[in-house]
């Protein structure tokens, strides 16, 4: 390209380069200037601003702003502290806190959400010596008196308890008396003409309904309120260890953090329809579930231990589970309704009134039982000593059997089953099974009295695995026929249709329940 050529084209581009600029200047200006104007204009047009506009709004705030100032000065700030020795808290006897929980147990060793409700500081020192450590909860007061409700796992183990309450007035508590099934506690401070809250019917709940939860979260915000709604009702806890704890737990999206733990859940009306319990996150603070117990449980216990500091609950000793419409037609009913019975144990109430392994619970007393978590609480809360008629569907036909209901014993009853060696596999269920050997039993921890076949191995993506069952687990029937040892098991499974569902009994952690398992049609067996 000659010179000259070169020089235009420079000249151009100091001529355009200016020319471009000024062009997306003003096209910018253009644009911004004709958004601006549309902008303003839409403002114009919109109604204006009165009070009939944001009076729904005014309301709402109104209303929830007056139920917090009602339920507020009830609420009390529960701190507690704990002497432990530094040789039990699993420092390596280092001084070195390695996370210990609150009591000097390892948060490791307690079910998650009891973990995430303490704030556990541990003391140092290079050789094992006393510690303190702290927990935060919450409590609500139940009785101008004194009487205040919370968690037994914020009080449990404490040596010191201090409540704080609204007006930032401290006072030493004393428990009263705890209920360690349903996770509750009673402890009272020395002062009169304190402010409660009225009880309220959890029974009457709905989803949707709105609810306000009240408590300290994380130790640090006292006398915090959040706004929610009941996003579900009768929820089973996922972390329970033991199956024979009552669920039926109010699950609510309204921000309970840790902290919140022993603080009370209102309705619309300022009345205590729940204690909040737990939260359901994998980050230890709130994600959009929370539960708490609902008042007609905490209630009935509250009273109780307010009368004799302890609290007698009913037992028939059974192991139970939900009837699904998977499961339904194994045990020929009409519809999904009802408690399964996966388990009966020996002398007890239960037995003793003639109920059987596969018998289906419909009725207690004439009530319809919905749910294996409604015939938990609906027994729990009777009296010891009490006359039950059972309603129950057995093989397809309606029986009513009488039983008088047992009181709880904590330590509770094992029942269990067999041995035998061998190794068998159960083909298309995708899961090895064993024989209850010594070494297997030792292996899994599975009681002597417990007959079957015992999972060794289960297959990555099978129908085994879908179904949730895991090594260690015991087969104790197929389609309610018993299972003797591996054997037996894998006949079984093999003599059933290749796409028929197949109900499986098993044992489990200390319990028993039925499993529906749909077998993979890939797998030959």
């Amino acid at each position: 390209m000659s010179a000259p050529t070169n020089s235009l084209i420079a000249k151009s581009k100091s001529v355009v380069a200016p020319l471009a600029a000024a062009a997306v200047l003003v096209l910018t200006f253009a644009f911004f200037s004709g958004r601006n104007s549309a902008h303003a204009a839409a403002v114009a047009a919109a109604a204006p601003m009165d009070q009939s506009s944001v009076a729904p709004l005014v309301a709402l705030d109104n209303a929830v702003e007056a139920v917090a100032a009602r339920v507020t000065p009830a609420v009390v700030n529960v701190a507690v502290t704990s002497r432990v020795n530094a040789d039990e808290t699993g420092d390596g006897g280092d001084g070195q806190s390695q996370g210990q929980g609150f009591g000097g147990i390892n948060p490791q060793d307690l079910p998650p959400q009891f973990r995430q409700f303490f704030f556990g500081f541990g003391g140092q020192g290079m050789k094992p010596q006393p510690q303190f450590e702290h927990g935060i909860g919450s409590g609500v007061i139940i009785s101008p008196d004194g009487y205040i409700v919370t968690n037994d796992h914020v009080v449990d183990g404490a040596t010191q308890i201090r409540v704080t309450l609204n007006d930032r007035r401290v006072f030493p508590a004393k428990v009263v008396g705890v209920d360690k099934l349903d996770d509750l506690a009673v402890i009272k401070i020395d002062t009169r003409d304190l402010p409660t809250i009225a009880w309220g019917d959890s029974a009457q709940l709905r989803p949707g309904e709105t609810v306000l939860a009240f408590g300290n979260p994380f130790g640090n915000f006292p006398f915090t309120v959040t706004r929610g709604i009941v996003s579900g009702l009768d929820r089973p806890n996922p972390y329970s260890d033991d199956p024979r704890k009552p669920g039926d737990f109010i699950q609510t999206d309204a921000a309970i953090n840790p902290g919140n733990s022993g603080g009370p859940l209102v309705d619309a009306y300022g009345q205590l329809v729940g204690i909040d319990t737990f939260i359901i996150s994998n980050s230890g603070s709130f994600a959009g579930a929370g539960f708490a117990i609902p008042s007609q449980m905490v209630r009935a216990s509250v009273d109780q231990i307010m009368k004799t500091g302890t609290v007698h609950h009913g037992y028939l000793g059974i192991s139970i589970n939900n009837v699904t419409p998977d499961n339904a037609t194994f045990f020929n009913l009409p519809n999904a309704s009802g408690a399964v019975i996966s388990q009966v144990t020996p002398d007890s109430p239960a037995s003793r009134a003639g109920l059987e392994s596969g018998d289906v619970i419909r009725t207690l007393n004439g009530k319809e039982i919905p749910n294996s978590s409604a015939l938990q609480v609906a027994v729990s809360e009777m009296t010891p000593g009490t006359a039950v008629e059972v309603g129950i569907i057995r093989n397809g036909k309606e029986m009513t059997l009488h039983a008088t209901v047992g009181e709880y014993n904590e330590k509770g009853t094992e029942v269990a089953a067999n041995s035998g060696s061998g190794r068998e596999d159960g083909g298309k269920l995708g899961l090895a099974v064993a024989n209850l050997t010594p070494d297997v039993r030792q292996q899994f921890n599975i009681p002597d009295q417990v007959h079957g076949a015992v999972i060794e191995n289960v297959r990555s993506g099978s129908a085994a695995e879908d179904a949730g069952l895991a090594p260690g687990n015991v087969i104790l029937s197929v389609d309610r026929k018993p299972v003797d040892d591996a054997s037996s098991f894998v006949n079984a499974v093999h003599a059933l249709p290749a796409d028929k569902d197949i109900l499986l009994l098993v044992w489990s952690n200390g319990g028993t329940s039925f499993l529906v398992i749909h077998p993979d049609q890939n797998q030959n067996g």
